[in-house]
């Protein structure tokens, strides 16, 4: 029996590319879902204020995209690394959401003249000015994440894990986190989250430095007393 949890996400797209298999589907859904619900969201306040039912209506049709001419886009995908699949359902997703506001626009005017917007051209915002921008660029994204998994065990980690990226690689507000029906919190709990989690990575990444600047010194210490 597969264990679609462990699947890399190449893997799991190839059992749920013209498939019915829903535990393929559902791991999809949990691994993917705060992606795309993030880029409804973000996409559709480019439009205005939309409505919760509106984002949930929004993120189904995505879906629906997505499986749509037996999963035609997926199919077409073609990867350039492992993690290129979150830029490509955010794209899918932009796209999806800016074609709904269009032809509301469209049938509204009842003309159908406005102006396109290309996904493509929409740029995540930069993270905010508490030193996670800087520390990415130092070390690897999955050497982050080890990190972050260490001080995160417990039942709530995948949250926070989420919570974290949101913030951090996509440059989501703290609201605009809250906003995610997926999430369940507030924006002062979102806050209180990340707060808590730059506080404890801070203190694991202080500690592992220095532990290695003592067992350099120890390491010299043993050296000059061989070589006396």
């Amino acid at each position: 029996m597969a264990r679609y949890a462990e699947f890399l996400s190449m893997e799991l797209i190839r059992a749920c590319i013209g498939s019915k298999d829903e535990r393929a589907w559902t791991e999809f859904i949990r691994r993917f879902q705060v992606v795309i619900a993030a880029a409804v969201l973000r996409t559709a306040r480019q439009w205005g204020e939309p409505s919760r039912s509106l984002l949930d209506d929004l993120v189904q049709d995505t879906y629906l995209k997505l499986c749509e001419s037996d999963s035609r886009l997926l199919r077409s995908f073609r990867p350039k690394h492992e993690d290129s699949i979150y830029g490509f359902l955010r794209v899918v997703t932009a796209n999806v959401v800016h074609d709904h506001f269009k032809s509301a626009l469209a049938a509204k005017r009842g003309a159908g003249r406005t102006e396109a917007l290309e996904a493509s051209q929409i740029e995540p915002r930069a993270a905010g000015p508490d030193g996670f921008d800087l520390l990415s660029h130092r070390l690897q994204l999955a050497q982050v994440d080890k990190i972050l998994t260490q001080v995160t065990a417990g039942d709530d980690q995948e949250r926070k894990r989420v919570i974290f990226w949101l913030r951090h690689q996509q440059g989501l507000t703290a609201s605009e986190i809250a906003a995610i029906p997926s999430i369940g919190l507030t924006t002062e709990g979102v806050e209180s989250v990340l707060l808590r989690l730059s506080t404890m990575i801070r203190g694991h990444l202080i500690s592992s430095s220095l532990h290695r600047e003592v067992k350099v010194l120890n390491r010299q210490n043993r050296s000059k007393r061989l070589g006396s």
